[in-house]
């Protein structure tokens, strides 16, 4: 049984296609840092996840969790722990004063 044929060259792009808006690497710096999830579908409608954990994730156990419930309330705390050192205290403050900034 032969394929159909197309009258489209298979090495040009159709016209459909249109990617002249797109913007490479659009997500890239997302996805590094937060994650991603790759869902694996099976022949008999099942599917399995395999959680990609980014760069900068940290998971916590179920019993801290119920503590500390987002993102918000773990930076709270830590950075009231970090408060409490004192000889880190001062250099810790000039290199991420920045950053705590932007995370405000």
């Amino acid at each position: 049984m032969n394929k159909p044929t197309s009258d489209v060259n298979e090495t040009e792009m159709r016209s459909e296609y249109d990617f002249s808006g797109g913007v490479r690497g659009k997500y890239a710096a997302a996805l590094h840092e937060e994650g991603y999830v790759i869902r694996e579908y099976n022949a008999d409608g099942t599917y399995s996840e395999t959680r990609v954990l980014a760069e900068k994730t940290v998971t916590l156990a179920p019993d801290v969790w119920e503590y500390f419930p987002s993102s918000q309330a773990v930076n709270h705390a830590l950075r009231t722990l970090i408060s409490l050192i004192p000889e880190k205290h001062a250099a810790t403050t000039k290199r991420t004063r920045g950053a705590s900034a932007a995370h405000k």
